[in-house]
């Protein structure tokens, strides 16, 4: 099985037992290790790897107007936040700050790094229209017209349901326990009512306004379990345990951008939860550049 054929399993169903998630990701790393990393983009499922500290970081952008290829930045330990919930805290002060931008297209672009799995992108309307290229299932590097909808929690989402969300971090706790999806498409957590991926896709990859991205930092700065490892390429490290599997889940966060530039962790719609051997890097933005 290829890298990208183990990728469409992950995000084709939940995510199976322990003892086989973890036949899954040996086997996967086994393949992968040793070879150039590849990307994924953003608005997808998790994937768990070990990456050396030399890997050079691709942005995941959150909300504000990017253009691939920005490069990424380091933030230096000096006057940096130390603590998990600190890092937290200023990314969703820099998120309350940074103006609100706009465009015809949500675009997402996810890199895995040292892995053959190709660039892979989205771009959905505010009709709910959606594009995808090189997503499992798409013909190889064509652009095709997809029916994923905007999912979260197990539910499909609208535009105008995303930009409704409280931005008081635990009234965005509250609607996240309370929001019904289908059981299909949920995780054991969030099936359990718990916040953290809902939360994670929310700072993410979803096409929220800056007051609820805030909130959802905010939000993910009171869960328990969330610890800095400190300054790498790309921001500050944190890591969190995985609450289904206990496995290690890596978000390096840009504090002073309000952004997670690099993850371990790919999310799918159905509720699927995978990880890579290598971090994965994301980048949204708002664009009015239709699909090529």
């Amino acid at each position: 099985m290829t890298d990208l054929e183990e990728l469409s399993a992950l995000l084709a169903k939940p995510e199976p037992s322990a003892e086989m998630a973890a036949r899954s990701r040996r086997r996967l790393q086994d393949r992968t290790r040793g070879r150039a990393r590849r990307r994924i983009g953003w608005l997808a499922p998790g994937v768990a790897l070990a990456a050396a500290a030399a890997v050079t970081a691709v942005v995941v952008s959150t909300g504000a107007t990017t253009t691939a290829g920005t490069a990424t930045r380091t933030v230096t330990t000096a006057g940096a936040p130390g603590s998990a919930k600190e890092i937290l805290l200023v990314a969703a002060a820099s998120a309350a700050r940074a103006p609100q931008s706009s465009g015809t297209y949500w675009h997402v672009t996810r890199v895995f790094l040292n892995t053959d799995i190709p660039q892979m992108e989205s771009w959905t309307r505010r009709d709910g229209r959606r594009w995808s290229r090189n997503e499992p299932g798409d013909p190889p590097g064509a652009v095709v017209v997809d029916q994923i909808p905007l999912m979260l929690k197990g539910a499909e989402v609208s535009f105008e349901d995303l930009e409704g969300l409280p931005t008081d971090p635990e009234a965005l706790k509250a609607w996240i326990a309370e929001r019904k999806g289908r059981d299909s498409n949920m995780s054991a957590s969030e099936l359990r009512g718990e916040p953290l991926f809902p939360l994670i896709s929310l700072i993410m990859e979803l096409p929220v306004p800056s007051e609820v991205r805030s909130a959802a930092f905010r939000a993910l700065a009171t869960l328990p379990g969330v610890e800095s490892t400190g300054a790498v390429e790309g921001g500050q490290e944190l890591r969190i345990a995985d609450p289904d599997s206990g496995r290690e889940i890596k978000l390096v966060v840009d504090p002073e951008a309000a952004r997670v530039t690099r993850t371990n962790l790919l999310l799918g719609n159905n509720g699927s939860v995978g990880r890579a051997g290598k971090f994965i890097s994301v980048t949204t933005e708002w664009t009015d550049q239709l699909p090529q």
